[in-house]
């Protein structure tokens, strides 16, 4: 099953097993959700669903995973079972909790699982069904896991990698914020020394649509010429690198690792150096 489905895809589906997720973000996020949203379709929240937000960003960072055993709990009560078809959008093109969200779920494993490619806007071009206020479903049985199968790497690994040039790490975070110019959201501006910086916008076209899996194949193939193979995948928080590790699915690569921490992390430990390309 492809990581991505069209608006005109998810109308053509009829199962009884499916399950759409609302993950948008921000202050208002769950009243535009209950304002509108696809018929059907049950809020998830970043903050409270799909991280474990702790005391000191300094270790984890600003969105770090909730342990398997917690997030069972999640799937538990947003009715999602074995069986499950998951779709879940977002409303910037599966970079604002989207695609966190299908990382987490098939990291839980479940296998049929994809983003709405163009978000709740293609939704509305597309003519789809909305609804308002609160969807009506029950629980699903609780599933336990113990650990999450997708592959993840923690701040020493990641400098490990990077001293033993034995892996690629790539900052997906906009250009401006990796050269250093500014930096709106954690503490420091800069990157982490030795990664790279391929921005997550950069795998969409100009109508906000994922670019084909053939595009998006040669483009990282060139883009990762020489250089190691292993691939290590960071943002500010570890929620938009999961949007490049769902253009990597997409485009037939093996799932790389996601540095959970990112940019909000590594800026925040003392003692660790600071690049900026000005």
């Amino acid at each position: 099953m492809s990581p991505i489905i069209s608006p005109s895809e998810l109308k053509n589906i009829s199962t009884e097993n499916l399950i759409i997720l609302d993950a948008r973000t921000g202050k208002d996020a769950i009243q535009n959700y209950l304002e509108k949203h696809i018929k059907g379709a049950r809020f998830i929240d970043l903050d409270k669903d799909l991280a474990e937000i702790g005391e000191n960003a300094a270790f984890g960072g600003r969105h770090p995973l909730p342990a398997p055993e917690k997030f069972a709990y999640t799937v538990s009560n947003l009715g999602i079972t074995e069986n499950s078809h998951i779709v879940i959008y977002d409303d910037k093109n599966g970079s604002n909790a989207a695609a966190r969200a299908w990382w987490m779920l098939r990291s839980f494993g479940f296998e049929n699982v994809q983003v709405l490619d163009g978000g709740i806007q293609a939704a509305e071009k597309s003519n789809m069904d909305f609804s308002s206020g609160e969807e009506a479903f029950g629980k699903a049985p609780l599933i336990k896991k113990e650990n999450w199968k997708l592959p993840v790497s923690n701040l020493e690994e990641v400098e490990n990698e990077l001293k033993s040039n034995s892996s690629t790490v790539i900052d997906v975070r906009d250009a401006y914020r990796y050269r250093g110019e500014s930096e709106p959201i954690d503490l420091v501006a800069g990157h982490i020394p030795g990664a790279i910086n391929i921005p997550f916008s950069e795998n969409l076209d100009e109508d906000g649509l994922f670019l084909s899996p053939e595009t998006l194949k040669e483009k990282y193939t060139q883009l990762l010429q020489n250089k190691p193979e292993n691939l290590i995948i960071h943002c500010g928080s570890g929620v938009t690198a999961c949007h490049t590790i769902l253009a990597l699915a997409h485009a037939g690569f093996k799932i790389p690792n996601l540095y959970v921490g990112s940019w909000s992390e590594w800026s925040r430990r003392e003692g660790k150096e600071i690049a900026k390309e000005l």
